[in-house]
């Protein structure tokens, strides 16, 4: 079983979670455990042997921990996402390939692409694809077409992977903490478009990648993942492209196995990753 916890922080919790687990015979395999001291907040992460109904399970575990006790049991073992691209191969390509080996930890249900460009690699791999384009259209007729391609799966978490389009709060708020996008730049440097030249222009010495969630809030909703490469004087603007998408991709590939093997909880603006 995983067992994800989140509560008002108080004394004697772990010893009251791993007393009821010992008093009803199960055996924790691994516990991970975090307080926001700050925001009096309580966060745990257990796997354990499952010999107990978890419905018992959960009840028994209310009876111990705070009213505000957030306790989910038993996540459902393999995601299912949807992907959103525009032009930009190598999120996608990852992503696929990992897809066809079963190592993604998720279902890839479908891509839809604002441009047609990627369909060919998508059909390669056997993945549905949904050409839905931008262009002439209000924004919100765009949007109710992605919604009537999303609807057609059952669907977990939304993936932009380099989806250049800015997304409605309306759309957000239908998908809370479910989207997450890859960022081309160690945010909150080289916010918008043409970062690496942006940073090129500034000679930076590193460059980096954010995975986040989408929040109504512009590139500005909970960080998952974050990583940065050394560059120096030498890159040009087209090293620094290359290099930036292979830790693109590295980042948006490790925020997505945080997140489908339920390693991520979300308190405000922050998020908690027991790696």
């Amino acid at each position: 079983m995983i067992i994800l916890i989140q509560c008002k922080d108080k004394v004697g919790l772990v010893a009251a979670i791993s007393g009821l687990m010992a008093k009803e015979n199960i055996n924790i395999v691994s516990m991970r455990e975090y307080v926001d001291t700050g925001a009096n907040r309580f966060f745990a992460r257990l796997v354990s042997e499952q010999t107990i109904d978890p419905t018992i399970l959960l009840n028994n575990l209310r009876s111990v921990l705070p009213e505000d006790a957030l306790i989910d049991i038993n996540p459902e073992p393999e995601k299912k996402i949807i992907v959103l691209i525009t032009k930009e191969y190598h999120c996608l390509s990852d992503i696929l390939v990992r897809n066809h080996f079963k190592t993604v930890g998720a279902q890839v249900q479908c891509v839809i692409g604002n441009h047609n460009v990627l369909q060919d690699i998508c059909e390669r791999f056997d993945v549905p694809f949904f050409f839905v384009s931008h262009e002439n259209k209000s924004r919100e007729k765009f949007e109710s077409e992605l919604l009537a391609v999303i609807k057609k799966y059952s669907c977990d978490y939304l993936v932009l992977a380099k989806f250049m389009r800015i997304l409605s709060a309306q759309f957000v708020e239908l998908f809370p903490m479910q989207i997450i996008n890859i960022h081309h730049s160690f945010l909150p440097a080289f916010a918008g478009a043409h970062p690496y030249k942006q940073a090129y222009q500034r000679g930076v010495k590193i460059i980096g990648a954010t995975a986040h969630f989408v929040t109504n809030n512009l590139d500005e909703g909970p960080i998952i993942e974050q990583q940065i490469i050394p560059v120096d004087h030498t890159y040009t603007t087209h090293d620094m492209i290359k290099a930036g998408k292979e830790i693109e991709k590295a980042v948006l590939a490790k925020a997505l196995k945080m997140l489908f093997e339920d390693r991520v909880f979300v308190y405000n603006n922050k998020t908690i990753v027991f790696e």
